[in-house]
């Protein structure tokens, strides 16, 4: 580090600015100084002045020093704030908010530090050569901010273009599960209504065999009216013919048992039974991927 605290560069950079600061002083004093010697020129010609003519010479050479030492310091000022320009619009290209402390610029000690340098700088035995001297003006730094905002933009793009690729596949695998459970539930109708047919046509049975006990009951009813003198008979025949409705209905709930047992034990429910809890396990497991990529409410 330097003796103002800054690196190389930024201490060249102060240099260049303090050999302006004193060319325009230079060119200032020479102003002032030319003031005074037109006054000499053109005004002191007589020997003797009176006091009038003394005070009018000096309130006109006040003028004059006055507007051009003004003139000076505005330009000066306007000059600083151009410099401040530069390097807070070289600050903003990176996003960069820099401060300054005001109160700094009458500190005697750094005063006396900046003359120093500025000493031991412009002394005659140190100056340096002039081509030395000459530093190329820094330019602004528009590509560099630009740059790294494209870089950034470009991957969030990516990393976007990824995602929607993801939700994409994962809306397709949740389409074709759908699909799937739909078409499931459909031929889980189908076997139902199988189911309801076989057990329409047992109760069919039913009917029947009920039919044919009435039937028989008529033909005792009849029978017994015609002849009370085979009214033991009918009355076995009766019983014989209850024990009868009895067995059948017993046979007739033993195949309706037997005939649902064997539906049961069929190749083609056991696997449609498989199928139904599989897919079930699939459509449980797809949702639950896909709460992982819901956003929370």
């Amino acid at each position: 580090m330097a003796e103002l605290g800054l690196n190389e560069h930024h201490q060249n950079e102060v240099i260049n600015y303090m050999r302006f600061a004193r060319f325009k002083r230079s060119l200032c004093l020479k102003t002032v100084d030319s003031c005074f010697q037109n006054l000499k020129d053109s005004r002191l010609v007589e020997e003797t002045f009176t006091v009038d003519e003394v005070t009018d010479m000096l309130d006109g050479l006040q003028t004059v020093v006055h507007s051009e030492v003004e003139s000076e310091l505005i330009n000066t000022t306007y000059t600083n704030v151009l410099v401040l320009r530069q390097i807070f619009s070289q600050a903003e290209k990176w996003y960069l908010k820099l401060q300054t402390d005001v109160s700094e610029l009458e500190n005697r000690e750094l005063l006396e530090q900046v003359a120093e340098f500025e000493k031991s700088e412009f002394t005659s035995s140190n100056k340096k050569p002039s081509t030395e001297l000459i530093r190329p003006k820094l330019a602004p730094l528009n590509e560099g901010g630009t740059e790294l905002l494209n870089k950034t933009v470009a991957s969030l793009q990516e990393e976007n273009e990824k995602l929607k690729t993801r939700l994409k596949t994962i809306e397709t695998q949740a389409t074709a599960a759908l699909d799937e459970k739909i078409k499931l539930e459909k031929l889980l109708k189908d076997l139902q209504m199988i189911q309801g047919d076989q057990k329409t046509n047992a109760n069919q049975d039913i009917a029947e065999l009920e039919n044919k006990v009435a039937a028989l009951k008529c033909q005792f009813e009849k029978t017994l009216s015609d002849s009370t003198a085979n009214q033991k008979f009918l009355e076995e025949d009766l019983v014989t013919t209850k024990h009868d409705l009895l067995k059948v209905r017993d046979q007739l709930s033993t195949a309706e048992k037997e005939l649902e047992k064997k539906f049961q034990q069929t190749a083609a429910y056991r696997n449609m039974k498989e199928i139904l809890t599989r897919k079930n396990e699939q459509i449980k497991d797809l949702r639950r991927k896909l709460s992982k990529y819901e956003p929370d409410d």
